[in-house]
């Protein structure tokens, strides 16, 4: 009878730890940087300088949003890079690179672009994220964040958080918790509201974090210290040694489910954040993965530094 259970329990753990390859995938105009999923359609930013929107059952570009081009120290028209793409209500947030690394903020909505955030302003934003339908975070490289409102063109505040530079920020799903990552391995927790920090985590990395992701209470953390750092919801935090860089991390939506890019071929492992078994790898990604986003608890989205989204469904 014990031989029966460690067979059966030996086939359930090789039938989960497969490897999938992509269900779909999406082509954009340049390099991608960020994408979102939103109003039934997928929302990529690239260094073309264009926000592609793709209708995801068919894998076609809907509708495009082309940046205004910049000028050059050589008088030559170049692409704005797009850092961060997010959307609210019908509202397009972009943020992109400027004259001199400066950024610049936009808003497009019923098909005009406006510019709310200009580069003569010198901020060097690396992500922004709605809050609500007035107020848009801003959280920059040298790990300061803003709450900004659009309607009176204020700042609520900026705080500074740390003295080391920013690695990744991510927002809790009810956009009430805000979790900023930085370059000495620090994580901390912070109330969107008025940026009181509620909690910090420094046990699991010891450089620089690339990526942080948050779901339910838990936080999982992408280190250049080849650490996956993990703080599991009201139990001990741990970490998962790589044989490489970690360069992404996600987490499924209730947050027991984690998933980080493993090795030099970039596969994307998924694990139970719990138990800490292996399960599926997700393989045939071709560069270095800057994001990894869960839809839905059987479906991931992911890119990587080519013109790529790739699409996964799980069983």
């Amino acid at each position: 009878m014990l031989k029966y259970f460690i067979l059966l329990f030996l086939i359930i753990n090789i039938s989960l730890a497969k490897d999938i390859k992509p269900f779909s995938k999406y082509v954009s105009a340049g390099f991608v940087n960020d994408f979102i999923i939103a109003n039934g359609s997928l929302h990529v930013g690239n260094d073309a300088g264009t926000i592609d929107i793709f209708d995801i059952q068919s894998g076609e570009i809907i509708n495009q949003i082309i940046l205004p081009p910049l000028l050059s120290s050589t008088d030559k028209l170049i692409s704005a890079d797009i850092l961060s793409v997010d959307y609210l209500n019908g509202k397009i947030l972009i943020l992109s690179v400027g004259n001199n690394s400066y950024r610049n903020v936009w808003i497009y909505e019923n098909n005009e672009l406006k510019q709310i955030i200009n580069e003569d302003k010198k901020l060097t934003i690396k992500k922004a994220r709605f809050i609500n339908d007035e107020q848009i975070i801003f959280a920059t490289l040298d790990s300061d964040i803003m709450l900004h409102d659009m309607s009176e063109n204020y700042n609520l505040y900026n705080t500074h958080v740390s003295d080391s530079a920013m690695g990744d920020m991510t927002l809790s799903a009810d956009k009430k918790i805000m979790v900023l990552a930085d370059e000495s391995g620090t994580v901390s927790i912070i109330n969107v509201k008025n940026s009181n920090i509620l909690n910090k985590y420094d046990s699991q990395n010891v450089d620089n974090i690339f990526r942080v992701a948050y779901a339910n209470g838990t936080v999982i953390t992408a280190g250049q210290d080849r650490r996956v750092g993990v703080y599991p919801k009201s139990k001990k935090p741990y970490y998962i040694k790589s044989n490489f860089l970690v360069f992404c991390v996600a987490l499924s939506l209730d947050g027991k489910t984690g998933i980080y890019s493993k090795g030099e071929e970039s596969n994307l492992q998924i694990f139970d954040i719990y138990t800490k078994i292996n399960k599926a790898s997700l393989t045939g990604l071709s560069g270095v993965v800057n994001k990894i986003l869960f839809t839905k608890d059987n479906e991931i989205f992911s890119s990587d530094r080519t013109n790529t989204i790739l699409r996964w469904k799980l069983n």
